[in-house]
């Protein structure tokens, strides 16, 4: 349990170190003063990165636990929930506010006020400061950013506590506590909006790299970008109408935030932003969704134009939430649940289950079936779904690895003229060569056949001609190989057609067979005659005469979940390298990471596709679907969503109720364990639905190969309650601030 305890006194007075020794906020001691700090250009730049280092870097660890966030919500179950740990303490309800097994060792509390209280006074001395030959665009853009960075640490916390201490000055000594007291969320929310307003308008600068910028060098990857604080106010706006925090006659209607939301997103599209659409080889990820989340981002957004900010803590899934296939992998972590996977739509853009009602049963073991899906197969459920499925989650028999599509390779073949019979050869200025035959018996052979191909390459020769007659019946062209001078042997199946042609014609010969049979060397000595199959009179021009090779892709490395199989569920429930529902995690996982390399993606504190998310949703609210608010509807804007995924759009005049659903469904889907969905539950109140327990899927072998379904119960969560919608302060905390101020400052509940 937690020993140690931070007060809203002890984040804003305590000595923090600083390079040697400095205490920042209290008076000299003997040690160097803040205004000594703030008198040396170094020292401001070192303070500075104090502040910007306060941005979490976020992964999937929680209080040094290897898990994410996503495993104290509904869309995954970690494998550590029959096993002490903070995720079991989590499940079985074991938070108090004198414990949290969700901020053990990782305080949102502490860290984001010790944020507030170094912005505070960074900002404050900035102000006084005296430092000559400053400049003054670098000055205003860390004055920006570390608003900013203010404003996003009070965000971080109404997220988690609701009202909050607004503190917007360092306190004196003297400060008067009793005075104090917790804004509401409105207060805090206004407060947000107005420091990114002031950032923003802080004078872009021009032609230069420093200042508050829209796009930043790679190396300047901490720093805050424009687009940061329009993300926050997006985010903020959203949560302050949503009906946890939305309060009667407060000013964020969902029409404000449908004004907020839309503005953020135009300036970030008008400044260069939008999704991202990087096509990739099937060899290199599944598609471009997937690709978008194991690439770093690019602060210069010369490819990655949709990433607004990007944490630095790589993911580290194969390790944490791996396979046991993967060498090196310690557990598996956060398993998908069956929930999430039912909330992916098939390619044809039907949902899989009924929205209005997925269950026929209070234990979710019987689903009810969407009757107008006609392409989704009980027997076969993992066929045909939405393109973000199989970028995010291993299933039974998925391939671990990306084998993509036969890699063709291409090798010109050069004729040999020199030896040819009864064939005139004439070289033409295009390039290609016209052989006109003038007896019996015509042929010309090649200089060779090209370098030596790993073996069971498939193998063509391909070349485009136009021809004076057809070549078929007993006048087919034939191929001879030769292995050595003069000695001429049939290839397989040698005769093919070669009807007649007046416009350029592309045709193949397949040489696999050909070369299983006699091996071709890289010695120049393997070559190929060419008989045209007919008596004089032929005349037929050849181009791009060549051999084409195909690589086949590596054999295949299943995931095999079903009992038996080397990824199946584990039956001892203390075995935490094999899943407990039937499902890996595969989103931000590169198939090549492994125990020597990295190559995982990292987390995206906020990106483009959000901004469209969060306009859809208060446009719909406002307004509805169809209505357009600023040149776009909500159906718009989640259908960009879906055209980047590769699916259809939803279709225009759906009710409300039938798009909220859907809206809810595709924020799920885009978002899916990037730290949105344990929010979302909360600030729509619908947590005592989502968060008592999620299901699995224990599939079986037949003999015959075909497999059976049984969907499991996991654990039952002690977490849904009303009380669970927000964090407990720390009893610590009320107590002193009771004590100063008389009130009660514990949340609902706790």
């Amino acid at each position: 349990m937690k020993n140690r305890i931070y007060s809203i006194l002890t984040a804003v007075l305590s000595v923090i170190s600083f390079t040697a020794c400095v205490d920042l906020d209290m008076p000299s001691d003997g040690r160097v003063q803040l205004e000594d700090i703030f008198a040396s250009e170094i020292k401001i730049r070192n303070y500075y990165g104090t502040c910007l280092g306060l941005v979490p870097n976020i992964g999937f660890t929680y209080g040094n636990y290897p898990t994410p966030l996503a495993s104290f919500c509904d869309e995954a179950e970690d494998v550590s929930d029959r096993s002490s740990s903070l995720v079991y303490d989590w499940y079985v309800g074991g938070t108090s506010s004198n414990y949290n097994p969700l901020t053990f060792n990782n305080d949102p509390w502490a860290h984001y006020f010790q944020a507030i209280r170094r912005c505070n006074t960074f900002l404050q001395q900035i102000e006084a400061s005296t430092v000559e030959n400053l400049n003054q665009t670098e000055r205003s853009g860390w004055i920006a950013e570390i608003r900013v960075i203010r404003a996003f640490s009070y965000l971080q916390l109404i997220k988690r506590y609701g009202g909050v201490p607004l503190i917007d000055t360092p306190y004196e000594v003297t400060h008067d506590f009793s005075a104090d007291k917790r804004a509401s969320f409105e207060e805090v929310a206004d407060f947000i909006i107005q420091e990114c307003d002031a950032a923003l308008a802080t004078p872009e600068s021009e032609g230069q790299m420093v200042g508050f910028l829209w796009k930043r060098r790679d190396e300047q990857r901490k720093k805050i970008p424009r687009a940061f604080a329009l993300a926050v106010k997006s985010q903020t706006a959203l949560y302050a109408a949503s009906p946890l925090w939305y309060e009667s006659g407060s000013k964020y209607t969902w029409e404000k935030a449908a004004e907020i939301t839309k503005s953020a997103l135009d300036k970030c599209l008008e400044n260069g932003y939008q999704l991202y659409d990087t096509q990739v080889d099937e060899s290199v990820a599944q598609n471009t969704y997937a690709y978008y989340f194991i690439q770093r981002s690019d602060p210069s957004r010369s490819v990655d134009k949709e990433t607004i900010f990007e944490s630095n803590l790589v993911t580290n899934v194969w390790e944490y939430a791996g396979t046991p296939v993967w060498e090196g992998m310690e557990r598996a972590g956060a398993c998908p649940s069956q929930e999430l996977v039912d909330s992916y739509e098939t390619s044809n853009g039907q949902p899989v289950l009924d929205l209005n009602e997925p269950y026929l049963d209070a234990n979710h073991l019987q689903p009810k079936y969407n009757t107008n899906n006609t392409l989704y197969d009980p027997a076969n459920p993992y066929a045909n779904r939405d393109p973000r499925f199989y970028a995010s989650i291993y299933y039974n028999n998925s391939d671990r690895t990306l084998r993509g599509n036969l890699t063709k390779t291409i090798v010109p073949i050069p004729w040999y003229p020199a030896s040819r019979n009864n064939i005139d050869v004439t070289e033409n200025e295009d390039g290609s060569i016209t052989f006109k035959t003038v007896g019996d018996d015509p042929w010309i052979t090649t200089d060779y056949t090209g370098e030596e191909l790993p073996p069971n390459e498939k193998r063509l020769i391909s070349f485009e001609y136009k021809s004076n007659k057809p070549l078929v019946g007993g006048d087919m062209a034939m191929f001879f190989f030769c292995g050595d001078w003069g000695v001429f042997q049939h290839l397989p199946n040698p005769f093919f057609e070669v009807p007649q042609a007046s416009d350029w014609t592309r045709i193949e010969y397949d040489l696999s067979e050909a070369i299983e049979t006699f091996g071709f060397s890289k010695s120049p000595k393997d070559w190929l005659r060419f008989d045209p199959g007919a008596n004089e009179g032929l005349e037929i021009t050849i181009r791009n005469f060549q051999m084409e090779s195909f690589t086949p892709p590596p054999p295949a490395m299943l995931v095999e979940t079903f009992v038996g199989g080397n990824c199946a569920i584990s039956e001892n429930v203390t075995n935490t390298r094999f899943t407990r529902t039937g499902y890996y995690l595969r989103k931000f996982n590169n198939y090549r990471s492994n125990v020597n390399v990295d190559a995982d993606g990292c987390m995206k504190l906020f990106r483009l596709g959000e901004l469209y998310l969060n306009f859809a949703e208060a446009a719909c609210q406002a307004q509805g679907p169809d209505a357009v608010i600023g040149g776009m509807s909500a159906r718009e804007a989640v259908n960009a969503i879906r055209t980047r995924a590769g699916m259809p759009g939803l279709p225009a005049g759906m009710s409300n109720d039938e798009f909220e659903k859907r809206y809810r469904n595709e924020r799920r889907i885009e978002l899916a364990f990037e730290e949105h969905r344990f929010f979302d539950t909360r600030r729509w109140k619908i947590l005592n639905e989502t968060d008592g327990f999620v299901t699995g899927m224990k599939i079986t072998k037949n003999a015959n190969g075909a497999f059976n379904y049984e969907r499991i119960k996991m654990v039952s969560r002690q977490t849904a309650a009303d009380k669970y919608l927000i964090f407990p302060i720390w009893q610590s905390e009320v107590a002193k601030m009771g004590d100063y101020t008389g009130g009660n400052w514990q949340n609902p509940g706790w």
